[in-house]
């Protein structure tokens, strides 16, 4: 078997995988070599988890983001930084084609089958599309129980490691992520299928459904929000008319207890993203809601999740590919969950027009605040201003009254 240098050649295209499931120990072998020039990197990166700037790997190296995050933002050269805005189930069909090498990570099961970490989203593309595989087995973890397990034959070079997966810290919930969580809440029935993001309010919300019953779980995340709803029997997964009793996603993040959990939990199953963000799959469960967050929402009811005074702060992510969904799920309900203003109350984030549109007005459904929940899908453009206005902070209404007026 070749070695990890031998693989590269000069004007290749590399996936490497990210989120919790970060090859570190061979970025870490490679940031030490000599590589060849003008190697295009690809990843998925998740601030604070993914850290490498592959613009500092040599003179000519090159990084494909379809997430921006503060290392790439401070790379040694953003003009080798190139964002790439696409949703998540686009992202897999372009994976699907065009890659040279791909960096996986993956480790055994507790019964001795090689499987990938706790990230599977795009693993099945490149695993498709790519020239040379090469595997950073880590046996610093045990996989997950029902990760994608990984046919040793499709490998070209294996990686050993041993070390811990990196592990995401639940963030502090303060009070109005609280209030936002049991508005949420109230909107969540009995036998919902749910999918939610990261964050604060994210995990608020999951905290406030331990009196749901039945309620059924399929996105891109799970974390130990919803091990905690899985374990006291509020997730059951049993009123769906797919996957019934299974818990699928194509990510987990969370601490060492939570990877453990994962590793002795086959409920709990790993798709990729043409599964778990696909449209003809999600119609088939009913009741489908998705949560997720935005940067701002202007009065029209667009979405702008991506952006911050001009500068790119996150990604397209996987949100719209969920709300789209949930508009065909019967019963389906889409959730922007987001507090009222940013900078510690002075500014407003409803506003009369966002700065870059992420989300069309056309893709909204339910807006919620600490202040309220703002119903919009149905309403005409004038009742939709007015159930905006109603959610912001108190101090901005007048402002965006006298905006409309104008």
């Amino acid at each position: 078997m070749q070695s990890v240098l031998d693989c590269f050649r000069a004007g290749q295209r590399v996936y490497v995988a990210g989120s919790s499931n970060e090859p570190k120990a061979l970025l870490a072998h490679l940031a030490s070599s000599d590589l060849p020039p003008d190697l295009s990197f690809i990843q998925f990166p998740l601030p604070g988890l993914n850290t490498t700037d592959f613009t500092a790997l040599n003179d000519t190296a090159s990084i494909i983001s379809f997430f921006m995050s503060s290392t790439l933002a401070k790379a040694a050269d953003p003009k080798r930084v190139h964002f790439l805005p696409m949703q998540m189930r686009s992202v897999f069909d372009y994976l699907s084609r065009g890659i040279d090498v791909c960096l996986l990570q993956g480790g055994y099961d507790r019964d001795g089958v090689l499987r990938m970490g706790p990230n599977v989203d795009f693993t099945a593309a490149v695993l498709e599309s790519a020239k040379t595989v090469i595997l950073e087995v880590n046996r610093g973890f045990v996989a997950p129980a029902s990760g994608l397990a990984i046919d040793p034959n499709r490998i070209d070079v294996m990686f050993e490691s041993s070390q811990s997966l990196t592990e995401m810290v639940t963030p502090p919930i303060d009070d109005v992520a609280i209030q936002i969580g049991q508005h949420v809440a109230a909107l969540i029935q009995d036998g919902d299928c749910l999918q939610t993001g990261i964050g604060a309010i994210p995990a608020a919300i999951l905290r406030q459904l331990t009196d749901k019953s039945d309620l059924g779980l399929h996105g891109g995340l799970i974390d130990q929000g919803g091990q905690a709803l899985i374990e006291s029997g509020n997730i059951t997964g049993s009123n769906k008319s797919i996957d019934r009793g299974l818990h699928v996603t194509g990510m987990a993040l969370g601490n060492q207890a939570f990877y453990d959990w994962l590793a002795r939990t086959p409920a709990v199953t790993f798709r990729g993203a043409n599964y778990t963000h696909e449209v003809s799959i999600i119609r088939q469960l009913d009741q489908f809601v998705s949560i997720n967050s935005a940067v701002e929402v202007d009065l029209f009811g667009q979405i702008n999740s991506e952006v911050v005074g001009g500068r790119q702060i996150s990604g397209t992510g996987g949100s719209v590919d969920f709300m789209r969904a949930s508009n065909v799920s019967k019963g389906g309900r889409s959730i922007i969950a987001m507090t009222a203003t940013a900078k510690s109350g002075t500014v407003s984030r409803i506003v009369p027009k966002v700065e870059l549109v992420t989300a069309l007005r056309t893709d909204v459904d339910i807006v919620v605040t600490e202040f309220g929940v703002a119903r919009v899908k149905t309403l005409n453009e004038r009742d939709r201003i007015s159930a905006l206005i109603a959610i912001a902070a108190p101090d901005f209404r007048d402002s965006l009254r006298e905006h409309c007026i104008k």
